[in-house]
């Protein structure tokens, strides 16, 4: 084979630097995980009948996958960090095609959960590296892309929720899993041979200041904080509370629209919308899913220009409007077509707006771990979604995971945050140390009673619960939106962006700031042609 010539190498190097050929393969690997959640709820009816199992029971599946999908993100952020994207997401294609392979073999809820535990892990591994690589290779349009990113995820499987229910009702529900976990783990291997992380410092050629927006431009901090700095500061806190809340409706929603379809008896009605015309359910299910992607790249590119945190407001209450048109309506099957997608248009945005938000108060260094926190918020909101499905049945429900996860968090939150920021108590190594572990085990006996419940604990807490009925569960999702979009616009909005309150080394790198960002741009002009 004759060699290829010096110029040419140079060529296909460029095109393989160029950080839209990047992004477009991160969108595909996000695209390929996309089913793993939001094809979920085709798989909840078919496990029931097949496993004899209640709807409470099947849906602490979703809890476990969005759990290790969420909580071992700053851990796996870190790693890519420190090692690159390409081995990681090749090695999170694998467990994620395993994951649903694995479901598809399940005959009891331990192997089901076990299953759907490596599709957790695997779809974490994807989405928190293609969510970090968007924060830093495009600080001019942070908002945009990370919403084009979060897009692959959202609306990645609104294409493939029509064939995989067909395959469900013609071939099973099993054959489905296998079949479809197979494509999906080898489409995310392949991607990951494209992905790489800028170099230190670069800059793309063509960022300015002036290229953003005035809101976002005094909202983005020139300083790159470590996770445990960020983890001091309130405005990060904050965030992850506005998260919880806003992530638990649109987690609810995912999870039980088949259940609440089938309940208002409204699922197999057939719906003639823009000349197609579908059973009401799936009709639902495609659209929601590409409202859900085309959200998060607007609401991105909107908050470029007139702020992340107005946005935030203005999205957040949309979505509490939807979510009350939904249950009013739902009886009528276009209706309930309608509205779930806009349920959606209003909820999906969280995953392009925080994002965005954590590299502008931040700082790029350490997007990917630094999110991976944040994102931590979205498996705390999926601790509801199995409740949720016991309140609104008024079905007993057994919480001694959830406490025990509450209390490894809790400890956590004190050794490392509360303890020497708010209450200034300065704790030794060793007891750092002692609580840490005490908390890891709290929170590995949690996740292992999660997948097994039969795990003995020395203490009870299964309680029948009341039953409210969907629209008192989603009432709840409705408080929590609008608590949000308020945090957002009077609390949120009026905060500084952090600077010197995680710690001297970032007193330090504020004074040196001023006297580095042109050279480093004048850096970054140079290097970044190929990627602009």
């Amino acid at each position: 084979m004759a060699a290829i010539p010096a110029d040419r190498k140079t060529g296909i190097q460029a095109l393989l630097d160029n950080r839209w050929l990047i992004l477009f393969f991160s969108v595909l690997s996000m695209v390929a995980v996309a089913n793993f959640q939001y094809g979920w709820t085709l798989f909840v009816p078919p496990l029931m009948k097949h496993l004899r199992q209640e709807l409470a029971l099947i849906q602490v599946t979703f809890t476990v996958f969005v759990l290790l999908e969420t909580w071992l993100v700053p851990f796996e952020g870190w790693l890519v960090d420190k090692f690159g994207p390409k081995l990681l997401v090749m090695l999170g294609g694998v467990l994620a095609g395993l994951g649903w392979v694995g479901s598809g073999r399940a005959e009891s809820l331990t192997a089901l959960y076990a299953s759907y535990a490596f599709a957790g892990l695997g779809a974490g591994v994807v989405y928190g590296t293609a969510i970090g690589s968007a924060l830093k290779w495009f600080p001019d349009h942070r908002g945009l892309t990370a919403g084009l990113t979060a897009a692959g995820f959202g609306a990645g499987s609104a294409f493939t929720v029509v064939p995989i229910a067909n395959m469900i009702n013609t071939a099973g529900y099993q054959h489905a899993f296998i079949y479809w976990g197979i494509i999906q783990g080898v489409v995310v291997i392949i991607a990951a041979l494209f992905l790489k992380s800028p170099p230190a410092g670069w800059l793309p050629g063509s960022w300015t200041q002036a290229a953003r927006g005035e809101e976002v431009k005094k909202r983005q901090s020139a300083l790159d904080f470590t996770s445990g700095q960020m983890a001091a500061t309130p405005q990060f806190w904050l965030m992850y509370l506005m998260m919880t809340l806003v992530a638990t409706g649109g987690l609810m929603a995912v999870a039980q629209l088949n259940p609440m379809a089938i309940d208002f008896k409204v699922d197999k009605i057939p719906v003639s919308l823009l000349f197609i015309t579908l059973p009401a359910l799936q009709f639902a299910l495609s659209a929601d899913r590409l409202v859900n992607g085309l959200c998060r790249p607007f609401w991105g590119w909107v908050s470029d220009h007139i702020g992340r945190e107005k946005t935030m407001a203005i999205a957040f209450g949309l979505e509490g409007l939807a979510i009350f048109a939904l249950i009013q309506f739902a009886r009528n099957p276009l209706l309930f077509v309608v509205f779930s997608a806009f349920t959606f248009f209003g909820w999906g945005e969280i995953f392009s707006l925080f994002p965005a938000t954590c590299g502008d108060f931040f700082g790029r260094k350490h997007a990917t771990a630094n999110y991976g926190f944040l994102y931590t918020a979205k498996g705390t909101a999926s601790v509801f979604v199995p409740i949720g499905s016991a309140l609104a049945a008024g079905r007993a429900f057994d919480f001694r995971a959830d406490i025990l996860l509450l209390l490894g968090g809790a400890l956590v939150l004190f050794a490392l945050f509360l303890a020497p920021t708010a209450l200034g108590l300065e704790l030794g190594r060793k007891t750092k140390s002692i609580l840490l572990a005490v908390a890891g085990a709290l929170v590995t006996y949690g996740i292992v009673l999660t997948v097994v419940p039969k795990v003995w604990t020395p203490f009870g807490a299964r309680f029948t619960l009341p039953k409210i009925g969907w629209a008192g569960v989603f009432g709840i999702a409705i408080a929590f939106d609008l608590t949000a979009a308020v945090l957002a616009f009077f609390v949120l909005r009026r905060m500084k962006v952090p600077v010197a309150s995680a710690g001297p080394a970032i007193a330090l790198a504020q004074g040196m700031a001023a006297g580095t960002e042109t050279s480093v741009k004048a850096k970054g002009a140079v290097a970044g042609g190929s990627g602009r």
